[in-house]
């Protein structure tokens, strides 16, 4: 008999929904610690592009599941390339109630600008996940493949062809170099404040093509304004939800199988001011592990199409160090050090 099925759906629904609310709302042991004031999540960047979508996203997520006792609040800081947030933070030593969402500008800045700031003047508290790259154009572009965007660059004048990024000498300039010195042609860069602003650009056919994260361009290519030639990682994304039509982000071919061997992913992690108390720490892992748990952050993980690696303590501390070495070799080759 089927004349109770919907009635039990919606009790196990409510029921899994009961389940997840008690597993993820916010409980303190007594004399755990916890923050004391609103805590200021501060982003390096831009407002629009990935960083602030994954810091917001958070934000209400939080707000939304009840997983601390005091409020977030999203404060972004990208003056000097995101210099302006990170010495705010180094210079908020012992202040339990300041995070940091970092990318790849966490190495770029202060390479290229010589500002007196590490990661090691923070504490790192996890790697939340790593952000992919695609190459995009406009969808009214001639260009189908990688070939044919790469043979329409090396066929036009030098620098004719723009690529929008964000900012200067940080991850979107960086492939953007790697790709002049792959096809063996000069692209003109063209740098803006954010991915949001970034996509707007390529939409209006300011710039001929970008390199932005997924998440900073899915709703244009949802709403059939860019369309993907190729993702800068090594294998294909693992995300087979439609986006437009048939194609999914599984869909989109790296660039490597079409003959542009770049690959290029970047951090999407917090860290706190140094100095801070080790409780403080594990109350922040604590609240991330719950913010993953969510469904909220499983979609932003699928409409993002990001890789969901996690990273906290001795680990995560170590990753950043070897990614480090490995932007100095980067920015050295594409002579963006601050001594060159």
């Amino acid at each position: 008999m089927t004349v109770n099925a919907l009635p039990r759906r919606r009790s196990l629904a409510l029921a899994a929904s009961t389940a997840f609310a008690a597993a993820t709302a916010w409980v303190a042991p007594a004399n755990a610690w916890e923050p004391t004031r609103n805590v200021e999540f501060i982003v390096p960047a831009g407002t629009g592009g990935g960083a602030d979508q994954m810091a917001r996203m958070i934000q209400g997520i939080i707000a939304k599941h009840n997983l601390m006792k005091q409020t977030m609040v999203v404060v972004n800081k990208a003056g000097g390339a995101g210099g302006e947030g990170f010495l705010d933070i180094k210079n908020s030593k012992g202040n339990p109630n300041k995070l940091i969402i970092t990318l790849s500008n966490l190495f770029t800045t202060p390479l290229a600008t010589g500002i007196p700031f590490s990661w090691k003047d923070m504490t790192p508290v996890s790697m939340l996940a790593l952000d992919e790259f695609v190459l995009w154009v406009n969808a009214d572009s001639p260009y189908k493949t990688v070939q044919e965007y790469i043979a329409a660059v090396k066929a036009a004048p030098p620098g004719q062809f723009k690529m929008g990024g964000t900012g200067s000498k940080q991850e979107d300039q960086i492939i953007t170099v790697a790709i002049e010195k792959a096809i063996g042609a000069k692209i003109t860069y063209v740098p803006y404040k954010g991915g949001g602003e970034v996509a707007v650009q390529l939409v209006g056919k300011h710039v001929d093509s970008t390199v932005n994260n997924p998440i900073e361009a899915v709703a244009q290519w949802r709403a059939g304004k860019l369309r993907p030639l190729c993702v800068f990682d090594s294998k294909t994304l693992p995300v087979q939800d439609k986006i437009v039509g048939d194609l999914s982000w599984s869909s989109i071919p790296t660039c490597k199988s079409q003959g542009l061997d770049i690959e290029y992913l970047m951090l999407r992690g917090v860290f706190m001011p140094a100095n801070v108390p080790k409780e403080a720490v594990a109350f922040y892992v604590e609240l991330f592990k719950k913010v993953r748990a969510t469904p909220e952050w499983a979609q932003l993980m699928t409409e993002g199409a990001f890789n969901q690696s996690f990273m906290t303590g001795a680990d995560y501390a170590a990753w950043v160090e070897n990614e480090e070495k490995r932007h100095r070799d980067l920015m050295k080759e594409a002579g963006f050090l601050a001594s060159n």
